[in-house]
């Protein structure tokens, strides 16, 4: 687990139709009765509001346990399509710091499908083969990163 937990090791498979590597680094493992894992990943925030996995930007957090679940599966372990979130809410409510923050503790179960991992890498695969760089707009989720830093390559004459 000390392994999987690296950033830089990670839990790791070799996809080799494509020879692409993947890791990533999970937070933590549980065993169920089973003898399934579910991965389990921790989060950290501070809110008012519910917490939930509704958001859009939470989108992320469901595909990154569903590359760990794949992760885990391509290596040969019983893993459970439940993983969990815990968040650590840091509260707003106190009325003074003195040194100590107060958190609320949530854990989220969610169930996961790995069944587009895949696809996607063989995706990826084909994008690196291209003799040109993939179309992107504003609408996509890094369009606008890409738009401005173009336009600030372009102000420095590059």
């Amino acid at each position: 687990m000390k392994e999987w937990r690296d950033n830089f090791k990670g839990v790791r498979f070799l996809h080799k139709p494509t020879n692409l590597l993947v890791f990533g680094a999970v937070d933590d493992l549980w065993i169920n009765k089973k003898g399934e894992l579910h991965v389990v990943d921790y989060k950290s925030t501070s809110t008012s509001k519910e917490i939930t996995l509704d958001d859009e930007w939470k989108q992320a957090y469901k595909r990154q346990a569903e590359v760990y679940q794949w992760l885990l599966r391509a290596n040969s372990f019983k893993v459970s399509n439940t993983a969990y979130f815990v968040f650590c809410n840091g509260l707003k409510t106190p009325n003074a710091f003195n040194g100590r923050l107060e958190f609320d503790m949530s854990i989220l179960p969610y169930v996961g499908n790995d069944k587009w991992v895949e696809p996607v890498l063989y995706d990826i695969k084909k994008c690196l083969n291209k003799r040109t760089l993939p179309a992107w707009g504003t609408e996509s989720e890094w369009g606008p990163y890409v738009e401005s830093a173009m336009k600030k390559i372009k102000e420095l004459g590059g």
